[in-house]
Order: structure tokens, then C-alpha cells, then sequence
């Protein structure tokens, strides 16, 4: 749940965005889809994982050094 306050900066965000006004009930329904997506995507990397990554990228020219 979102709290007015979250409600009221994801509606400031969302107008500076779109240029559209929503109203608190939009807000918090897209606020909250939004917040679940986060949480279904983002997957916290270990360092082990992170040294990997960036020797792949060493090896295969992708990284600036």
C-alpha cells in the first residue's frame, strides 16, 4: 500500500512525465502495478556474480577501461 504522500509524488511524476493529471485512485493502482513489477524483475546481484559479469565483458571488448 502507498502511502498520500507516495500517492501524491507518483502523481507530480507521472504529470511532469505524460503531461496528464491523474487522480489519487489511478495513482495508486499504477503506483502499486508499478512497485510489484519492480519487485517481479529486479534480482539483487552477488559481487561473484557482478566480477563475472565484468570479466565477460573484459573478454569480449564491451568494457571501456
Amino acid at each position: 500500500m502507498l502511502s498520500d504522500e507516495q500517492i501524491t509524488t507518483f502523481q507530480t511524476l507521472y504529470k511532469n512525465r505524460f503531461k496528464k493529471e491523474i487522480g489519487r485512485q489511478e495513482a495508486l493502482e499504477q503506483g502499486t502495478k508499478l512497485i510489484r513489477l519492480i519487485e517481479l524483475v529486479y534480482q539483487p546481484m552477488t559481487q561473484e556474480e557482478y566480477e563475472k559479469v565484468q570479466e565477460r565483458r573484459r573478454a569480449t571488448g564491451d568494457l571501456e577501461t
